[in-house]
């Protein structure tokens, strides 16, 4: 590891590997110790940390050679600037660059650094140049920076890089159920009560779920939409039927994720003909809907619970209510107005959960999906360890 604040997710990642039964053995970069203390690494790795160059109790005092022969792979994590700079041009002044040069083991870079940085025309060349001699680069995500900036450049979480260390994506063997687009509630055979969903949103996390890894079975109301290849689909028209399919869905499903628009309400009564345009007023008897959602949320075993709140004012207040009143693990909130949201090609979305909040900036729906469900990827496996420990 390198010298960097994301230095505190380089514990979470010994942690993890070493619960996954591999050896870890942890180099450091002087700067890397000025963030943490190499005796945490010690103790999560159950070794010794190595800093030094020349280890006098290494094999023949050369330490890069015997780590060097010992990894199977060396994963850089963080991964600065000034790392992949030197790494770039071939310079060796510390124990860990010299171990890079010295290895044949597959190299793994994890970049995190200011995004301007990450930009810089000097980075994505020295980026190039690594991947051009076979190192692999393991990110950097978007989002929230320690600096105070919003953009690429943070470190992967730790979960994502193991997937992606086992060649694998972030929810590989993960099953996902996932609802989409608008239902339908008859009023008569040829008038329904409906919305404007597209399930464009939708259909765009099940195929990032997909990508993901995940297993997905995604249950659509009508929409006009081609199937995300290798996603199970499911269709439904009302409500009731996708209350149905969801619960039918729920034993083989580990995240659950609320993207449909579903009525709140339907005719108490449907006609059994078609009603004619007699009357000057038409007064229709609504009843209830079941809540799909909280059924999932209150069932036991529960899957890892995502809704969406699609509002047109106080949209931070009433996704915080929502979140608590249904017992969800996430919300995503999205305004549906402004040029966003409902029959919009794009989107932006206020991520919630309990103790935490991610501004998703405004972007294509299928790229906004790719980083939503990076982000759920990270809270139902934070989530899952936490309550399996």
């Amino acid at each position: 590891m390198t010298g960097g604040i994301a230095a505190y997710k380089a514990c979470e990642l010994t942690r993890l590997l070493v619960k996954e039964g591999h050896e870890v053995r942890v180099v450091m970069t002087d700067a890397a110790t000025r963030f943490i203390a190499p005796l945490t690494f010690q103790a999560l790795s159950g070794r010794l940390v190595h800093t030094a160059w020349l280890d006098a109790t290494a094999e023949a005092g050369m330490g890069h050679i015997e780590l060097a022969r010992w990894a199977d792979a060396v994963v850089v994590a963080p991964a600065s600037a000034d790392f992949m700079a030197k790494l770039a041009h071939g310079l060796a002044d510390d124990l860990l660059s010299t171990l890079c040069l010295a290895t044949s083991a597959p190299l793994y870079l994890a970049p995190a650094m200011n995004r301007l940085m990450w930009q810089h025309p000097a980075t994505q060349a020295n980026g190039a140049v690594l991947q051009s001699r076979g190192a692999m680069l393991l990110g950097p995500a978007e989002g929230e920076q320690a600096c105070g900036e919003t953009g690429a450049g943070r470190m992967l979480e730790p979960a994502e890089i193991i997937a992606l260390l086992h060649g694998k994506g972030l929810l590989y063997g993960v099953r996902v159920t996932l609802t989409a687009g608008p239902t339908r509630e008859p009023i008569d055979p040829v008038r329904v009560l409906s919305n404007r969903s597209s399930g464009r949103m939708g259909f765009a996390l099940a195929a990032a779920a997909r990508e993901a890894g995940a297993e997905v079975r995604l249950i659509t109301g009508p929409v006009a939409l081609p199937t995300p290849s290798g996603v199970v689909r499911s269709d439904v028209e009302t409500a009731e039927q996708m209350h149905k399919a969801v619960l039918e869905a729920l034993p083989h499903t580990d995240i659950f994720i609320a993207a449909a628009a579903v009525a709140d309400y339907r005719p108490a009564q449907a006609a059994s003909h078609k009603i004619k345009k007699h009357a000057a007023a038409l007064s229709l008897e609504l009843e209830r809907t079941p809540d799909i959602l909280a059924a999932v949320a209150t069932a036991s075993p529960r899957p890892f619970c995502v809704g969406f709140a699609a509002e047109t004012e106080d949209l931070l207040s009433n996704a915080r209510t929502k979140l608590k009143n249904k017992r969800l693990d996430m919300i995503a909130a999205n305004r549906v107005d402004q040029g966003l949201g409902i029959e919009q090609p794009d989107n932006a979305l206020e991520v919630l959960w309990s103790g935490g909040q991610r501004s998703l900036q405004r972007a294509p729906k299928e790229r906004l999906a790719r980083e939503l469900i990076v982000l759920i990827g990270e809270r139902y496996f934070q989530t899952r360890d936490t309550r399996t420990s």
